[in-house]
């Protein structure tokens, strides 16, 4: 049986606050405050990515690092650079114009708070920056990583990554979509970046190639689950528990795991998936990744 929350292990939870503060202390160096005119936008950008939020991605680049030996320094700003998108397609996916949504980690969304013509250039200026960022020689010194690593970003975040799926998931708002097209949505939208977060540390680390697949797959079997969660909590959850509009996919028609399979059916495959994550990980031997193990149980365990 998977551990509840508050079994998980508090030392997961501790490790994943330890890894969020870092970070944001690596983001609130790389958007210092500014007295130019444009500071506007730096203010956006830095409430875009720093108001609140679990930092999971950075959390899993910088565990899969950690099973290289990485340098921390090296990897908290790769880890700054996946949240800096995941940012961005939050900022962009609450506009009026895509999901229209007005709550975002419990406070105003970025164009609530800001505006939207802000809004859509602090998204833009948070994409753009994680590129500038990854190719930086601070982020490693041999150039050939660092182009991997844009070139792998590029493609998690591009139109066969995020922003397909994006287009994916406003198309279903006019069509009905069985589970594969379902699948194969939150894998571009979802799984890619994970998928990236995870053979980012690898990358680093200039792991061989039997890793860096155990880990991709690792994280695209968890970016499944953790988006059949989130369909469950869309429907069971409130928005003061999700910090977020609930119910809005099923006010939308959209298709998704629970209104396809129904609750059972998706906590059954959410469970599968988890327990399938973590059998990729076996490459990995004498515990070296049990904390990204336990980190699949959390995400099946989650309720926000």
């Amino acid at each position: 049986m998977a551990p509840s929350p508050r079994d998980a292990a508090p030392g997961l939870q501790e490790q994943m606050n330890e890894v969020s503060e870092a970070v944001n202390k690596t983001v609130l160096r790389l958007l210092p405050e500014s007295d130019l005119p444009e500071a506007p936008l730096f203010e956006a950008m830095r409430y875009g990515t720093l108001n609140g939020g679990k930092r999971l991605r950075p959390f899993m680049l910088m565990q899969s690092a950690k099973l290289f030996g990485v340098d921390m320094a090296r990897a908290r700003r790769a880890a700054a650079a996946v949240e800096f998108v995941h940012a961005y397609s939050l900022v962009h996916d609450d506009l009026p114009a895509m999901d229209n949504a007005d709550l975002r980690r419990g406070k105003p969304s970025t164009h609530k708070a800001y505006d939207e013509a802000t809004a859509i250039l602090a998204g833009d200026a948070l994409l753009t920056l994680a590129f500038e960022v990854l190719s930086d020689v601070e982020t490693h010194e041999d150039p050939r990583v660092r182009v991997e690593l844009v070139n792998l970003l590029a493609k998690a975040s591009g139109p066969h990554g995020l922003c397909g799926g994006q287009m994916l998931d406003l198309i279903g708002e006019k069509q009905e979509f069985d589970l594969g097209t379902i699948s194969r949505l939150q894998r571009m939208k979802t799984g890619k970046l994970m998928a990236f977060a995870c053979e980012a540390g690898a990358v680093l680390g200039k792991a061989s190639e039997p890793m860096r697949k155990a880990l991709c797959n690792y994280a695209y079997d968890l970016g499944l689950a953790f988006q059949v969660t989130d369909d469950i909590l869309d429907v069971e959850s409130s928005p003061e528990a999700m910090g977020k509009d609930t119910g809005k996919d099923a006010q939308a028609g959209k298709s998704t795991f629970v209104s396809t399979m129904g609750k059972d059916q998706a906590r059954a495959r959410a469970q599968m998936l988890v327990e399938q994550s973590k059998r990729h990980l076996h490459i990995f031997e004498n515990g070296r990744a049990d904390t990204l193990k336990e980190l699949a149980d959390y995400v099946l365990q989650r309720r926000a």
